[in-house]
C-alpha cells in the first residue's frame, strides 16, 4: 500500500476515535447539567461540565479538521484517478 494513503488511513482512524471521544465528553456535560438542574448544581456537577466541555472542545476541534482533510484528501485522489 502506499505510504501516504497508509498514513492517511492511520490518521482517519484517530479522527474517528478523536469524533466519538469528543462527542462522548459533550453528551456527559449535557447528562451532569441536566442532573444538576434536577437535583441542585454541586461544585462536583459544575467541575464535570466544565471539564468535559473543555476537553471535549480540545478533542473534538482538531478531529474535526482533521477528519474534513483527509475527505478533501481522498476526494482529490479519486478526480485524479489514483
Amino acid at each position: 500500500m502506499d505510504p501516504v494513503r497508509e498514513r492517511r488511513a492511520r490518521i482517519a482512524r484517530w479522527v474517528l476515535l478523536g469524533q466519538r471521544g469528543g462527542y462522548a465528553l459533550y453528551a456527559i456535560a449535557v447528562a451532569a447539567f441536566v442532573a444538576g438542574f434536577v437535583v441542585g448544581f454541586t461544585d462536583g456537577f459544575v467541575t464535570l461540565i466544565v471539564t468535559s466541555l473543555l476537553v471535549g472542545s480540545a478533542v473534538l476541534a482538531p478531529a474535526i479538521v482533521f477528519g474534513y482533510a483527509v475527505k478533501a484528501a481522498e476526494r482529490d485522489d479519486r478526480e485524479r484517478g489514483l
